[in-house]
């Protein structure tokens, strides 16, 4: 491959074939183009993802595919056919990390197992991004982010007390396995720029772990203390008062105040000092056991109250809390517009569209907004042209199907 730009971004010089789809694995990719990597789209010619046809879709384009492959180019290949998988393999070399998110075994059954892909390049990283993982006995099933979600423990954490467990109206599932797959990929790019003898090696990332992973503190509470943490609504089991509330003019928000100096601080907010001593509230644990109590006093102040009223006053005692907001909302927040948490992708179609910023930031370090996610096949010939490849190959190649 030629050289790529010169990029500012801490993973530049990084090369990544992302042959995953849908959410997880792609995402995780992107987050590591956000950070300067040159990360190559490689679709079926039938362009098949299914996240090309997942809402957002308008006229018939798919904004969610855009925004979730930003700054990535786009090429095909089928490498289920023979001609496929050896142009596929010609251009590993070019590689650095390849991301796929196939049921464990499927490209063994296409001719491309782990040793065949470390044989064209012995340095290359190879992520799996599952739903279970590449052994176990759930390897081979099917997975969706939900089903990562449920089973991991973390559905379990939402809901009603007593109710259903809920499922967010997002794949969370998916984008943590994403933050897990970037994170992947820069510890073994920093595992390989530290030793230039070192070999590639596989990644078995499961999706069901990594959510389970967030969860810390469920299996010590479980062993020592015999409890299995569930869903609770919005209140928490370990920390008192941390719940939602809703103003008179009916303004949804959260508040935490479950440290002592904080606790202490919205008594005086709410006009009733004297819970500072109260014994049923004085320590975060009495709180916790009294908790339907606080919050029930609590919810009734702050539904007497206008939102407006109920701002001033936490405002000024400096109080942890917030309006939950929608996306309209975010919108306008003076906080995220002034530190440009929306950027704008430019954009074939539409000139350019909304997406979240580069996450994190660095001081002195400006990275350029990438572009949305490209067309079907859109980089066929520049890509290809890299690796040598002429029109009338491509040609041949397309006529086949292959791309």
């Amino acid at each position: 491959m030629t050289p790529t730009p010169t990029h500012p971004g801490p993973l530049a010089g990084v090369r990544i074939l992302d042959m995953a789809t849908v959410l997880a694995g792609p995402m995780g990719a992107t987050l590591c183009g956000d950070q300067g990597a040159e990360v190559v789209k490689l679709e079926l010619p039938s362009g098949a993802d299914p996240l090309r046809t997942l809402e957002p879709v308008k006229d018939g384009v798919p904004l969610w595919w855009k925004v979730a492959n930003r700054g990535k180019r786009g090429i095909t290949l089928d490498v289920r056919k023979p001609a496929g998988r050896d142009l596929f393999l010609k251009m590993l070399p070019g590689f650095d990390v390849l991301v796929e998110n196939f049921r464990s075994g499927t490209l063994d059954r296409w001719g491309l197992d782990i040793a065949t892909l470390h044989a064209a390049n012995p340095r290359l990283v190879v992520v799996r991004l599952t739903g279970f993982g590449q052994t176990g006995p759930y390897a081979k099933k099917p997975g969706f982010a939900r089903i990562f979600e449920a089973m991991s423990g973390f559905t379990n954490l939402a809901g009603e007390e007593g109710g259903s467990p809920l499922h967010m109206n997002y794949p969370v599932g998916d984008v943590v396995g994403a933050a897990f797959c970037a994170f992947s990929i820069a510890a073994e790019v920093a595992r390989l720029r530290a030793d230039p003898d070192a070999q590639g090696c596989e990644v078995d990332l499961a999706a069901t772990e990594a959510l389970f992973r967030l969860l810390d503190a469920l299996p010590v509470e479980h062993e020592q203390l015999g409890q299995a943490r569930g869903h609770m609504g919005n209140r928490t089991s370990y920390a008192a008062p941390s719940n939602m509330y809703q103003s008179r003019d009916g303004v949804w928000f959260t508040a935490v105040a479950s440290s002592p100096g904080t606790y202490s601080r919205l008594c005086e907010a709410v006009g009733h000092p004297e819970w500072i001593t109260d014994p049923r509230f004085a320590t975060n644990m009495a709180r916790v056991q009294n908790m339907a109590e606080l919050d029930g006093a609590l919810g009734e102040w702050f539904g007497s109250k206008d939102f407006a009223e109920i701002h001033e006053r936490l405002l000024e005692k400096e109080i942890a809390f917030t309006k939950v907001n929608s996306i309209a909302d975010i919108e306008q927040d003076p906080h995220f517009q002034a530190r440009e948490a929306i950027v704008r992708l430019p954009d074939p179609d539409y000139g350019s569209l909304p997406a979240p910023c580069i996450v994190p930031r660095v001081p002195g370090r400006t990275l350029p907004v990438p572009r949305t996610g490209p067309a079907n096949g859109e980089h066929n010939a520049e890509v290809y042209g890299e690796f040598g490849l002429g029109e009338a190959e491509l040609a041949k190649l397309r006529e086949d199907g292959v791309i």
